[in-house]
Order: structure tokens, then C-alpha cells, then sequence
């Protein structure tokens, strides 16, 4: 094998230098590329000791250290931001902006809850109206949608099948007033009811009571309207006397199991969607870039590890020395994951919530330390 060139104390940077060359034309990454080779070639221990790395390998570290960095934060930033960046536009990068939370998936999601309160939602609910036989009970629904095409099942959700409103009887337009009194009360458009009688201004609560009466009397003397409905199979009560039109409302069952309402491919339907790229460096403050020259230094020490644990040991004049691969491995992967840590620590304590908390926790000290301030007394 011929000898390779290894670390001379130098580097130069150009266009083309890292694997990916995601940050090559970004002139504060390419002047930052060549200080922090000599950066970490010198903690390394060049010039005292040989360093078997070429400045393309610092490159490399660099790139893959910065790349981490942005992952790492944007990863965070999917998570905090998660539900108000489902559903928004695939086609344009949102690095930059800034993320206001939004109600409106919450909103979305409640529809769901809405269909099954009947209040809403997603799922279309359909009508439907089924011709009743004189003296016959039974119905059954199944065969109903089958005969209109439908296809899968259907869920009833309402069946009309109700004795007249007790508001009708009451206000009987053939039996003069319903209440037997008689008077002149045509100005308060109880005429309405009635084509040829006018009303005594009553309380509300007097023709409740009569609506209830009514009411009750059908339940308690007269067989009441009612029907019962078990796997979609209908029973009515009373027997229809003559024959008429029963209509239902119903949900088809593969309208409520459908897993998307919309097809849109250029919507955020996953992690893997939101458009986050790998970040400008020259946007990255020094905080941030510092974090990376650390991590350049940890992988640059595990490249280093692996390089010479090729060979345990290497022959010296008059002895042998062993390589410190073991070491630098050890030293690499402790760093690697304390630096890790140490930055999902900083980005879940500038979370929203912890954020929050902790203005909390800064408006009730302050409250406890104004409060221990006397209040001055004003005599006028």
C-alpha cells in the first residue's frame, strides 16, 4: 500500500471538500472549516505526536457536526410544533419562521367527535324514507340499503317515528282557543294559530303544563309511538294501521372508518414531510457554533480511533509502542453523548411550556416580593 499523506498542520478549503457539500458555498463555513481543522488536529496532539487524519477528514466532521446540529433542532421544533404543522403547504422551507400555535388541527380533529355527537363532522349523513304496511311490525334496514344499491353497512342514527307534536293539539284551529277562554289578543300575532279566534296572553308556564298533560296522556292512556331498532332490524309500536312513508337518517359505516379526508399530496401528512432543511451556518450564532466545534472534535477523535485501532501497536527503534485507539474511542463516544444531551437539555428548557412555567413562577415570586413592600399611606 502506498503511504498516504496524513496531517501536515495545514488546511485549505474549497468547493467540493466535504461528502455532501451542503455548506461549501457558504463563505463563514468555509473561512470556520480550516480553523477548525487546526483546531482539532492541535487538541489532537499535532505537532508533538503524528495525527493519521487529512484535513478533507476535519472537513467531513465539520459538515456531519453541523448537519447534527441543525437535525437536532428542528427535530425538536417538529415536536413542539407538531399539530399547527400538520396539514400546511410541503413546498417551500419553513426554517425560518416563525411558528404561532394554531387551533385549527385541533378543530379538524374535533370534527370527528362532532359526527357522533351530531353536531357536525366529516362523515355525510344521509336521509332515507321506508314505505310502511298496513298491520306489519317488523322492517329490516339491511335489506333496505342492499335494495337501494348502498354498498357496506349503513348505522341508523334517527327514526321519525313520533306521535304528532302536543303543540298542534293544543292549539287546535277548529276547536276555538284550546284553553276555552276567548280574547281579543290579535296584536300579539297569536292569530297565527288560529284562522278564526284570538288568545288570552298566558305565562309560558301555563302552556308547558298543557303541552305535558297532553303528553303524559299519550304515554299513560294510549299506546305510545315508539320502535326498536337492534342490528339494524326495526320494530314499531303501535302496528301501523295503514300503510305510509317512515323516514330515518343514517351514516354509511365506510364513510366513518375513511382514515383521511383528503387526498392533497402536497400537504404535511408526517415527520418525514415537515420542510425543514439542513440549516444556513451563517445563521447559527456562536453558542451554536461552538457546540459544533466541540462535536467536530468528538468525531474527528472516534475517525482517529478507528484508524488506529487498525494496528495495536507499532514498532519503535529498540521497543514498540501501543496506540491509544481504545482511549480515543472511549473519550469520542462520552463526548458525542454528552454534547447530545446537553443540547436537548438547552432546547427542552426554551420549550413553550417550560417557558411559560417559568414566567409563571417569575410572576408569583414577584408578587410575594411586592407584597412584603409597606405601602405608603397618603394623608390629604
Amino acid at each position: 500500500m502506498a503511504n498516504v499523506t496524513i496531517w501536515d498542520g495545514s488546511a485549505t478549503f474549497a468547493t467540493g471538500s466535504t461528502p455532501f457539500g451542503f455548506y461549501d458555498t457558504d463563505t463563514e463555513f468555509q473561512a470556520d472549516a480550516e480553523k477548525v481543522a487546526k483546531f482539532c488536529g492541535t487538541r489532537l496532539g499535532y505537532p508533538l505526536m503524528d495525527v493519521e487524519l487529512q484535513d478533507g477528514s476535519f472537513f467531513a466532521c465539520f459538515e456531519e457536526a453541523t448537519t447534527t446540529y441543525g437535525n437536532e433542532v428542528f427535530q425538536y421544533k417538529v415536536r413542539e410544533n407538531y399539530l399547527s404543522i400538520e396539514g400546511i403547504s410541503t413546498g417551500s422551507s419553513i426554517n425560518n419562521t416563525l411558528l404561532d400555535p394554531s387551533l385549527q388541527r385541533l378543530v379538524e380533529v374535533s370534527k370527528n367527535y362532532g359526527t357522533e355527537a351530531e353536531v357536525g363532522g366529516y362523515t355525510t349523513r344521509y336521509t332515507g324514507s321506508l314505505t310502511t304496511v298496513k298491520n306489519v311490525q317488523d322492517y329490516d334496514l339491511n335489506q333496505w340499503a342492499e335494495d337501494e344499491g348502498i354498498t357496506g353497512s349503513i348505522e341508523i342514527r334517527k327514526i321519525f317515528y313520533e306521535a304528532p307534536p302536543a303543540i298542534l293539539r293544543y292549539f287546535d284551529p277548529y276547536a276555538g282557543t284550546g284553553t276555552g277562554i276567548q280574547s281579543l289578543m290579535d296584536a300579539f300575532d297569536f292569530g297565527s294559530f288560529s284562522p278564526g279566534v284570538n288568545f288570552l296572553l298566558m305565562p309560558a308556564s301555563f302552556d308547558i303544563l298543557k303541552v305535558q298533560a297532553i303528553e303524559f296522556n299519550d304515554q299513560i292512556r294510549r299506546s305510545a309511538y315508539s320502535f326498536e331498532l337492534v342490528n339494524n332490524q326495526l320494530k314499531l309500536f303501535p302496528v301501523p294501521k295503514k300503510a305510509g312513508s317512515l323516514r330515518f337518517e343514517y351514516y354509511k359505516v365506510n364513510d366513518k372508518r375513511s382514515v383521511s379526508h383528503t387526498s392533497d399530496k402536497s400537504l404535511v401528512t408526517n415527520v418525514a414531510e415537515v420542510p425543514y432543511t439542513n440549516p444556513v451556518y451563517s445563521h447559527i450564532n456562536s453558542i451554536g457554533r461552538q457546540w459544533i466545534f466541540r462535536y467536530t472534535l468528538a468525531l474527528s477523535k472516534e475517525l482517529l480511533a478507528y484508524i488506529r485501532g487498525k494496528y495495536q501497536t507499532v514498532p519503535v527503534p529498540g521497543s514498540e509502542a501501543t496506540l491509544n485507539q481504545a482511549d480515543l474511542l472511549a473519550d469520542a463516544r462520552s463526548e458525542k453523548e454528552n454534547l447530545l444531551g446537553e443540547l436537548k437539555e438547552m432546547l427542552e428548557q426554551t420549550s413553550r411550556q417550560a417557558q411559560l412555567e417559568r414566567k409563571a413562577s417569575e410572576s408569583e415570586n414577584l408578587r410575594k416580593t411586592l407584597s412584603d413592600i409597606p405601602y405608603t399611606i397618603y394623608i390629604g
